[in-house]
């Protein structure tokens, strides 16, 4: 099932939500691999913890190519304006804000970076799950 945009429920402003932070490696599914895998769509499902969440619903993406720590000071500054808008290897992140089946609702992210010269493959990661204040 690939998952579908929904606006309906989805509050203007982040103070609408409660945030709990969870910072945590996940393992990802999709019912079609994305073309580009340092480059993903939305997974159809995620595992954390030992339990699958079926996603539902993308209710938002966005991408990051910020450079962090020592990455931040190894360009020069006219390559480093062009690298923010379209991403340098290894540096970016992808954030998918989605609903799963039971109406919970998590931010995740691919993080490009490479674990290590033998695994160039990047890291999906639980960023947090969003409760709506009442």
């Amino acid at each position: 099932m690939r998952p579908i945009t929904f606006h309906a429920s989805r509050p203007k402003k982040m103070s609408d939500w409660q945030t709990h932070f969870i910072g945590e490696a996940i393992t990802v599914a999709y019912d079609q691999p994305p073309l580009y895998s340092k480059r993903p769509d939305c997974p159809a499902r995620f595992t954390w913890r030992g339990q699958t969440f079926v996603i539902v619903a993308m209710l938002e993406r966005w991408q990051d190519y910020g450079r962090r720590g020592r990455m931040a000071q190894n360009m020069q500054p006219e390559h480093l304006a062009r690298a923010a808008e379209r991403g340098s290897w290894g540096v970016g992140r992808f954030y998918f804000r989605v609903q799963v089946e039971d109406g919970r609702i998590f931010e995740l992210y691919y993080d490009r970076a490479p674990k290590n010269a033998d695994d160039r493959h990047g890291a999906w990661f639980l960023s947090r799950e969003l409760v709506r204040r009442m």
